[in-house]
């Protein structure tokens, strides 16, 4: 073997693990491809028909496809499609039913005492209403046959984030249930960790999204910081006990095999960490026509493969898609998240170490408590060798080396990418890091200098790339983490910055919201009322994590009467 094929074999994804499909995706994904040439590129969106259910036997349908009259390029006349799909296939999202939220009043005892402004007051109340509009459960369809069906069984209701995303989603969900908190509503929080428990007794981790098309990756694994928020509320002993053996599931999926990488520090100290690593390397699914038009270019199978396997990796990554992943920072075909320990996968694990610590101490389990806080000493460590840049004052993503298959792999300074992401300063919301005094007056000038604070909050990157994880674009789950641990960090300075990172966040959303009747996905930071765009698919509306942080900001922060509300 050459030096170049070694490297290669090296570096290929194409023959990683691979988790099976099943007969009903590949039919929808035909459909998919076939609408695509028969109604064109605009506003299309391939999610749509893997989204859909069959109304009879998949064989019939299949047949019944197959005999569509087709022109010369394989296209299908609108009218022909548009019958085919009324005859056989139910819509998109008829597979959810809505569901009223057994613990929602319209306005919750001791609701947001902190909120004195009317104007602010009335538009939470507004906000607090929208956990009506996006709660759903499993059809009676789904439940009687699922083969029917892309979306999966869950025992209990869900909070959907809203528009084309009709499911649950994994780390979506964390702000939902801190939302819900802020709402009160208790039960409904508990039901959606339960399903997403379910999810990991059923396929071993939580899924992207409770999808047929998601089980061949996660998400942010933020599982354990849900039920340490809803414990914290409920004093709940005994849905702690029943949740904590999922939990160190979890920790297992993340913390071995594809996910875990050794580094070794100049000290030849031995650290592992960890990188999003998605079991696929075919187009996604939901966005199959668009990840064959993003290899269309790529000819060698190997290389394709390994595109596929990047790309889904990055929605693994909860960023997709964002210069932070990319080579070059104009070619999304330059992909490499599976070669990259990302900052705030690594904080979310170590944050999953220190909630199972607490929650199996709580349930008097000694031993799984000491395993995990041995497990959280050593990520700190890790973290400290590996990421921090103590003359940036930030947490960097690390590269992994292209010319060793070795691991160890040897630390390399240049090998941490110091370009600006909001991720730098995820870890500050970890305990480990934001009670460490020094460390956050450090990084938090760092953060303050950083180009990344803007009028109307933190910008994701510094990269105006047309990626949706990019500048100008802010994401509510970037805002309330660094707020968070700034918050808690018990520095009065870091409270300050904090309070008016949220100010500003609560203005930009309120305009949004008076100015189109919606809370959205994200948000330009530099404009006031202004909804983020760019990425693959247009801005959305809803939305689940947007609703949960504006009420955990107005929890935590309050509103004064005096205090305007407009930019």
């Amino acid at each position: 073997m050459s030096v170049a094929e070694a490297l290669s074999h090296c570096n290929s994804n194409s023959d990683g693990p691979v988790t099976p499909t099943n007969p009903l995706l590949i039919f929808l994904e035909r459909v998919q491809g076939t609408a695509l040439s028969t109604f064109g590129g605009s506003k299309f969106d391939p999610k749509l028909y893997v989204d859909m259910s069959l109304k009879f036997n998949l064989s019939t349908i299949e047949a019944a496809f197959d005999k569509l009259p087709r022109s010369s390029n394989g296209s299908v006349s609108i009218e022909d499609l548009n019958g085919f799909l009324g005859k056989y296939l139910r819509g998109a999202g008829d597979d959810m039913v809505y569901s009223e939220p057994v613990d929602f009043v319209p306005e919750p005892e001791g609701f947001l005492p902190k909120v004195k402004n009317p104007e602010v007051r009335a538009w939470a109340l507004e906000v607090h209403a929208l956990w009506k509009n996006l709660s759903r459960k499993v059809s009676n369809g789904v439940l009687k046959r699922p083969e029917l069906y892309t979306l999966l069984p869950l025992p209990q209701p869900v909070i959907i984030p809203g528009s084309r995303f009709r499911e649950v989603y994994y780390w979506d969900s964390y702000w939902v249930i801190r939302g819900l908190l802020a709402s009160k509503m208790y039960e409904t929080a508990k039901g959606i960790v339960t399903n997403l428990v379910h999810l990991i007794e059923e396929y071993g981790h939580v899924l992207n999204g409770a999808r047929a098309y998601y089980t061949n990756r996660s998400q942010p694994p933020l599982l354990s910081a849900m039920i340490h928020a809803i414990y914290a509320r409920t004093g709940d002993m005994q849905f702690v006990k029943k949740s904590l053996p999922a939990l160190v599931k979890e920790h297992h999926f993340w913390s071995s095999g594809i996910h875990k990488v050794t580094i070794q520090d100049a000290q030849s100290c031995n650290h592992t960490l960890n990188r999003y690593y998605a079991k696929w390397n075919k187009p996604r699914p939901e966005s199959s026509t668009i990840d064959k038009q993003t290899a269309s270019k790529i000819s060698n199978v190997s290389e394709k493969q390994n595109l596929y396997r990047e790309l889904a990796s990055t929605a693994e990554s909860g960023w997709d898609f964002s210069t932070r992943w990319m080579r070059n920072h104009s070619d999304l075909t330059t992909l490499a998240t599976t070669s990259i320990l990302p900052v705030d996968l690594n904080a979310f694990i170590l944050r999953m170490e220190l909630d199972i610590a607490f929650l199996a101490k709580v349930t008097g389990e000694d031993s799984i408590a000491m395993t995990f806080s041995n497990a959280s000493q050593a990520r700190v460590k890790a973290i400290k060798s590996v990421l921090w840049n103590s003359k940036k004052g930030q947490w960097l993503d690390y590269w992994l080396s292209d010319h060793t298959c070795q691991e160890p792999q040897t630390w390399e300074a240049s090998n941490q990418n110091q370009n600006v992401y909001a991720s730098n300063f995820i870890p500050l919301w970890i305990e480990s890091f934001y009670s460490d005094t020094p460390l956050v007056e450090k990084a938090m000038k760092s953060f303050q200098s950083s180009g990344l604070l803007h009028a109307f909050g933190i910008a994701t990157s510094l990269k105006n790339s047309g990626e949706q994880w990019d500048f100008p674009n802010g994401w509510p789950p970037v805002q309330h983490m660094i707020v968070e641990g700034l918050t808690r960090s018990g520095s009065k300075e870091a409270r300050s910055v904090a309070e008016d990172i949220a100010e500003r966040w609560i203005r930009t959303n309120y305009a949004a919201y008076k100015k189109t009747g919606t809370m959205h996905e994200k948000y330009d930071v530099e404009k006031c009322g202004e909804f983020g765009g760019g990425g693959e698919y247009v801005p959305q509306t809803g939305f689940g994590w947007s609703n949960g942080v504006v009420l955990a900001f107005l929890d935590e922060f309050g509103w004064p009467q005096d205090r305007t509300i407009h930019c």
